[in-house]
């Protein structure tokens, strides 16, 4: 079996996740990379968006997850995220990571990640 990649990069959203009252009164910028190791030797052969996974489809997903329901922890988004994808496509593993870029530190920091990886094979 094939081990191919689809990664989204970057992607930028503005949602309302966090401990603190203010996160999520005022909201922040989250940035995302996600990536779907998978089998894309279908979608090679036969030309044909059907066997493959559709980019701007997983970006909706992705997108619906983080600007919907609101999580304490960027750990729960990331679970939330994880499994929504793995519901709507066949997927070995995936790997997610989130970037809160004004986290409620006091100090200089360009922003906190989590990373989290999950195999389903």
């Amino acid at each position: 079996m094939a081990t191919d990649y689809i990664r989204l990069n970057n992607m930028r959203f503005y949602a309302y996740h966090g401990l603190f009252p203010e996160e999520k009164k005022l909201g922040q910028r989250f940035e995302l990379d996600l990536e779907i190791a998978c089998d894309l030797s279908s979608a090679g052969q036969n030309d044909n968006i059907e066997t493959s996974i559709d980019y701007a489809h997983v970006y909706s997903i992705v997108r619906s997850c983080v600007e919907g329901e609101k999580f304490n922890l960027l750990e729960a988004l990331a679970e939330h995220i994880a499994k929504t994808v793995q519901q709507n496509w066949k997927v070995n593993r995936l790997k997610l990571k989130i970037r809160k870029s004004s986290p409620p530190i006091s100090g200089d920091l360009n922003n906190v990640e989590i990373e989290i990886n999950r195999s389903y094979e």
